[in-house]
């Protein structure tokens, strides 16, 4: 006598009854498309910061974190990379963080903590992409028409209806041309500001350098705190399940290429950036390099098309940061709604 199928230990992830996967995921990509992902979620405008984040540690400390967080946000989505494919195997396969969370740590509040965590992380980046990209439109425009009247709300409005129109995309997978773009447009404006950066350090209106740490105790140690927050968070990733769902399976070492590919990229961004700005400014550097290449006093210290031609960059790599975040949460929002196929 045959004996009975085996109870499924998971019913709440039956895939078949999510219509978060029935309608969003497509899990037809190559391990690069997981590298386009997986660069545009963590190499991004964020970048720029990095100069401000070497003036609260200076070049030791500096060189130091940003490899050892590296390293470790590195091994870290390796391993769960790992445990999503170890869960894949044994005929679990999860989409979200939430899935993974509740199988790993168990379905109480530990569920619904991811959930409101991963959600409260998505959205902020979303909305934070969303503003960024109105300033950028904002920047743009004052220089093209310095007495108009159009407001930063305007701005931000004509981004969300692009973000709208975007997000009708059907699928996480019909996003891997955006963020291939999304890639070469870090890369450039990265770049673009490396050049701008060196010109500067070699100009005759080039700043006085002073790599000094604040000569206060108190100040040193929350600058400090304040850096290692920044080099923190520019390594976060609130989507890799999201993404490593999107691999045609079997999805084995697929990821580990794809996080390889990322992590270079963010190798040539992150270190040329954090070195060509605070090299320049030293702890005169500011929150952006932008900014610290357009002083409020004295003239510009890079050409204006560069300096343009990098806002244009950043504006158009935060559509697709913020489009990515948004597809995200519409996996989350629609998996709480039946498919059509579990009515």
């Amino acid at each position: 006598m045959a004996e009975p199928p085996e109870r499924d230990p998971f019913p709440e992830f039956r895939l078949d009854s999510d219509a978060g996967a029935t309608f969003v995921l497509e899990s037809k990509g190559k391990w690069w498309h997981a590298g386009f992902h997986l660069t545009t979620a963590i190499v991004g405008p964020t970048i720029l910061t990095l100069p401000y984040a070497f003036r609260g540690l200076g070049w030791g400390l500096g060189f130091l974190c940003l490899t050892v967080l590296g390293c470790v946000t590195f091994y870290s989505y390796y391993l769960m990379s790992k445990v999503l494919e170890h869960c894949e195997k044994a005929g679990r396969r999860h989409i979200r963080f939430r899935e993974l969370a509740a199988d790993v740590l168990g379905s109480g509040w530990m569920f619904y903590f991811v959930i409101f965590i991963q959600t409260a992380i998505n959205t902020g980046v979303g909305i934070g992409a969303t503003l960024l990209a109105g300033e950028c439109l904002k920047i743009m425009y004052e220089n093209l028409s310095p007495n108009g009247s159009l407001k930063l709300y305007e701005f931000i409005a004509m981004v969300t209806v692009v973000m709208i129109v975007l997000s009708q995309l059907p699928s996480f997978h019909s996003l891997r041309h955006i963020n291939f773009a999304s890639l070469i447009l870090c890369l450039g404006y990265t770049f673009l500001m490396v050049g701008a950066c060196i010109n500067a350090g070699l100009s005759k209106n080039a700043p006085p350098r002073d790599y000094s740490l604040d000569p206060s105790g108190s100040s040193r140690v929350f600058s400090a705190f304040t850096s290692i927050s920044i080099i923190a968070a520019i390594f976060g990733n609130g989507i890799l399940p999201e993404i490593q769902a999107t691999l045609a399976p079997p999805a084995t070492g697929k990821m580990v290429k794809g996080l390889l590919m990322c992590y270079t990229v963010a190798f040539l961004t992150f270190y040329s950036a954090a070195v060509s700005g605070y090299w320049v400014f030293g702890n005169k550097s500011k929150s952006n390099i932008l900014k610290s290449l357009m002083p409020d006093e004295g003239p510009s210290l890079a050409p204006t098309i560069v300096l343009g031609l990098a806002v244009v960059f950043v504006l158009l790599q935060l559509l697709a940061i913020g489009l990515q975040c948004s597809l995200s949460l519409v996996t989350l929002v629609v998996s709480l709604v039946p498919s059509a196929s579990s009515r």
